[in-house]
């Protein structure tokens, strides 16, 4: 179980809850989206691009409220939290369109509040209404910490080890495992021998998201991010081959108080003061690195969804929940870089993540929560075109390669644009977990940012996406009815 809050902390999750309930009644709501993914899956792009869309008022034809033209204006107002960073949303908007370069990755919570004026619906409360968006953005690997709550050091430990021993990960995961096997756990402390050891465990946990495997998502996530607890005895620690309860004043004893540590001062303050709140949740997944990588990264992949959906307080809100058991009760799952197939091969890119989150999906709908899937570009860096090759049509898909990109030998420098077969995906799924699509076989380039034309007064125009406005509308069209 995850560690409750204390009293007064429900007490003051109640009062807020309470604030925006009664909110409800006066047409001015509150849903706090959260918004998350794995390595490179593109979590600020998605935010910053959703902002845009929003503020700018642009045509998102699967957004009802859009469709309809009920939407009246949407602007950025003061968030409500103001001990979390703000997330930057001009410096990024600007990196997309300007310098036509993908934003920095999130690396930190923040936050954003989008103030939606929109008109009702005919019903028993017609008329304008109030829409408040929190967005919450962090790292997915914050999420994934959540799973620690529960387990005790020697678990942890016996998992991680046995998941650097398996035959995929054996390159990267030898130098770690060197140094661990020259580890005592019951020798005497010693924070030197303590430091080496959690520095060799980083930098195999470093070269494992470098690698082929990079949706590989071994906690705790703040090694790899730790901000401003860099260099702190809460994440100086690492798995030792345990063979018992070790003494307190030994290297396991360290190591195991200092995991400990890291749950209740770490762990515990972010679901408590930020994750409990939320009531939507989008996770972004790169799912076509996984693919390319391999059968291998998506079993990994498959996993890391599984334990993303146990981490979730999930199921259906009422006021009494709202209250004093917050849940999330609209969970989607979005495979992003939909753009970089041809669209006849999105529905099995999405087949493909339905099929990753299907037993998870079960236990979380008998729970009462919606789950959706989605394969979206929350902005889409190419376009599709026709090329023939050896008297056969292929279908490409053309953008320009980021500098140093290499294609068929071809290094690319950043400003030729370039038509490129990436490849299908099989009809049936399951076909890619047996290894259908072999590591590699796929042409999966990074492309710059589309040029977006600007407008009689020098604003950019519309960035164009694929399945944006299908996303928003699950997660927050019915807010908006």
């Amino acid at each position: 179980m995850l560690a409750l809050p204390s009293f007064v902390e429900r007490a003051g999750s109640a009062a807020r809850a309470l604030a925006e309930a009664s909110s409800d009644l006066l047409v001015q709501s509150t849903v706090r989206l959260g918004v998350t993914g794995l390595a490179r899956s593109g979590k600020t792009v998605f935010t910053a691009a959703l902002v845009h869309h929003l503020t700018g008022l642009h045509p998102l034809p699967a957004l009802r409220a859009s469709q309809e033209g009920r939407l009246r204006r949407a602007r950025l107002v003061p968030q409500p939290d103001d001990d979390v960073p703000r997330f930057p949303y001009e410096e990024h908007f600007a990196a997309l369109t300007q310098e036509r370069r993908w934003p920095r990755s999130t690396d930190r919570i923040s936050q954003l509040r989008l103030a939606v004026d929109y008109e009702r619906k005919s019903g028993w409360r017609p008329g304008p209404a109030n829409l408040m968006v929190d967005i919450v953005d962090y790292p997915g690997e914050w999420l994934l910490d959540l799973a620690l709550i529960e387990q005790t050091y020697e678990g942890w430990s016996r998992e991680t080890i046995a998941a650097a021993q398996r035959p995929g990960r054996a390159a990267v995961a030898a130098p770690w495992l060197d140094v661990l096997r020259r580890l005592d756990p019951n020798q005497p402390l010693d924070e030197v021998v303590a430091e080496r050891a959690s520095d060799a465990f980083k930098t195999y946990l470093a070269a494992v998201r470098a690698g082929p495997e990079a949706v590989a998502t071994t906690p705790p996530g703040r090694f790899l991010m730790p901000g401003d607890l860099a260099g702190s005895p809460a994440l100086t620690f690492a798995p030792l081959a345990l063979t018992g309860p070790a003494a307190p004043d030994s290297l396991g004893g360290l190591m195991e108080r200092r995991f400990e540590a890291y749950k209740s001062r770490v762990v515990t303050p972010f679901f408590r003061d930020h994750f409990q709140r939320i009531d939507r949740q989008i996770v972004l997944v790169d799912v076509l690195a996984a693919v390319d990588a391999g059968a291998a990264a998506l079993a990994e992949l498959e996993d890391a969804l599984d334990r993303v959906l146990m981490s979730l307080n999930i199921g259906r809100n009422t006021l009494l929940s709202r209250l004093f058991a917050p849940r999330t009760d609209r969970i989607m799952f979005a495979a992003t870089k939909a753009d970089h197939l041809h669209h006849a091969s999105h529905d099995r890119l999405d087949a493909l993540l339905r099929l990753l989150v299907a037993r998870a999906m079960r236990r979380t709908e008998a729970a009462g929560a919606r789950v959706g899937t989605v394969a979206l570009a929350s902005v889409r860096a190419t376009r599709e075109v026709m090329v023939e090759e050896g008297g056969q049509a292929l279908r490409t898909v053309a953008g320009t390669p980021e500098a140093g990109e290499a294609i068929d030998g071809e290094i690319f420098d950043g400003e030729t644009e370039a038509a490129i077969f990436p490849g299908e995906l099989p009809e049936r799924p399951e076909a890619v977990l047996e290894g259908a699509v072999p590591p590699g076989s796929l042409r999966f380039p990074r492309f710059r940012p589309p040029r977006v034309p600007l407008d009689a007064l020098g604003r950019p125009g519309r960035l164009p996406q694929i399945r944006l406005d299908r996303a928003l509308e699950f997660l927050v069209g019915d807010r908006l009815a």
